[in-house]
Parts: structure tokens; sequence; C-alpha cells
């Protein structure tokens, strides 16, 4: 009787032989999907929080729609361009509020012992604060802004290329990595200011509310410090003109390509911050 063939017997891949605890990702997805569950267990009060935000995103969308309703440009920019800068500027503040936007609830950590409780878990403090929570009910206020990028892309006069799509996708990438660093520095200033929240806002915030608007509406002393400061200027409005294949006469109009290296820059800063601000930190003497 002739022996049924049989092929080798296929070898178990290193990563399925790995217990998922070893895995080094695996614990902040365990904690992400925790957090996702949370919160759409109550979906009233999910779908409630989702309507706020996108009511929020309408309302600034109206802004610019009121502006333009007066007058036909400003700050160089009429409305179809004005509104892919303020799209672009939207969608990365959204992403990167969705990711790490939760990092400005620190104050509260460091006043009610919390970030203790961090420190003893063999884990590096900052991915257990960035993934202890995402806040899904922010999806509302990107969902406008990515209507509003598919009609600003539609109507500026865009000359697509491949160039043109490879800098959107770096602007949106880049521009959220700004952002987060923001927001990562403005985390790190708390262990310094515990009650400093409303001055670091103004940065992050404050940041976002100067992405969205054309840079030519400032005087030249707040161009610069939202250009080389702050750089949320390389979020939105450099890329919106490299787009439209124009400049301003303050920077050269490939300045838009710049924004990796605003956000590699705005990182650069974070993390010396939040290296400074952990090793400042004393515990909450509880």
């Amino acid at each position: 009787m002739a022996e049924p063939l049989t092929g080798p017997r296929p070898r178990p891949s290193r990563r399925s032989r790995r217990p998922d605890h070893l895995r080094p990702l695996h614990p902040y997805r365990v904690l992400l999907a925790s957090r996702l569950r949370s919160q759409l267990t109550y979906r009233t009060s999910f779908a409630t929080d989702v309507l706020g935000t996108l009511v929020v995103g309408l309302v600034e969308l109206a802004e610019v729609w009121v502006i333009f309703h007066n007058v036909d440009t400003l700050g160089g920019l009429d409305f179809a361009s004005a509104l892919l800068v303020f799209a672009l500027s939207n969608v990365c503040f959204a992403v990167a509020d969705l990711l790490v936007g939760h990092l400005d609830s620190l104050p509260t950590y460091i006043r009610a012992g919390t970030v203790d409780a961090f420190y003893v878990r063999p884990l590096p403090l900052l991915a257990q604060l960035v993934s202890s929570d995402i806040s899904l009910r922010r999806v509302g206020r990107l969902t406008v802004a990515l209507v509003a990028l598919v009609v600003g892309l539609a109507t500026a006069g865009v000359q697509w290329s491949v160039a043109a799509a490879a800098l959107l996708v770096l602007t949106i990438v880049s521009g959220t990595a700004v952002f987060a660093g923001l927001f990562t520095t403005a985390g790190a200033l708390q262990f310094f200011v515990v009650d400093g929240a409303e001055v670091t806002n103004s940065f992050t915030y404050g940041g976002s509310y100067a992405a969205q608007q054309s840079q030519q509406v400032f005087p030249d002393p707040l161009r610069v410090f939202w250009t080389f400061v702050v750089p949320t200027a390389f979020v939105a409005y450099q890329p919106a003109l490299t787009l439209l294949g124009r400049d301003d006469g303050f920077l050269p109009g490939w300045a838009g390509w710049l924004t990796p290296v605003a956000a590699l820059l705005t990182w650069a800063v974070a993390a010396t911050c939040w290296r400074l601000g952990t090793r400042h930190y004393q515990g909450a003497g509880g």
C-alpha cells in the first residue's frame, strides 16, 4: 500500500509563535480597544458628542462663508482658495486632536495623582498617555473638514500632477505631526505650570485658528511668529500656495514642501520639553 503524499508541515512564523503579551504594540492595542468599546457602549451619548463636534465644524466653516459673502478676496485668497486653506488646516488639526488632543487633560492627571500610576507601568509615559484615550466624538469636525477639502480641491484651480498629489498627502501627514507636536509640547509644559493650560492652549488651539487664515492678514511680527516660531503657516497656507502655483513674496512658491521640516523641528522641541518635564516631575505627593 502506497504511503499518502504529504508535504512538509508549515512552520509557524516567528510572529505567530510569540505570545500576545510579548508583542511590542499589544498593550497599546488592548488599551485603545477598551477605550473604543467604552465610548460605543452608550450610543446616544456618543451620537450627541459627534453631533456637537459636527456643529462646531459647521460653525467654523460658516465663518469663512460669511466673510467671503461680503468680500471677494481676503489676504490674496478668494473663497475657493480660502476654503482649501481652511480644509487642510482643519483636517490636520482634527486628526491630531483625535489622536493626542487628550494630552491637554494632563493638568487634571497631575493634580489627581493619576500620573504616578502611569509611572509604575513598564511602558513609556507618553505612549501610555496617548493610548489612554481616543475621542471618537471628534470625527464630526473631521467629517466637515474632509468635505470642505474635496470641494476646495475641486474649485480652487489645482493643477493636478503626481507632484501635486504627493504634496497633498505629505501636507496632511506632516501638518498632523505639527499639531501633534504642539499638543505634546503643551502637555510637557504642564509639568512646570500645572494651572497654565490656558496659556499653552493659545499655541495649540490658537495655532489652529491662525493656520486657517491667509497669513497675509497678519502684521509682519505676528506672521513671523506663526511661520518661524510656531510654524502653523506650513500646515495649510504655504502648501495651498504651492498647490495653486502662487507665491506671496514672503516665501518662495516651493515653501509648501517644507512642511515635513516644520514637523521635524516641532517634534524636536516637543521631545526636549517632554524629557525636561518628566525629569522635573517629582510626584503628586500622595
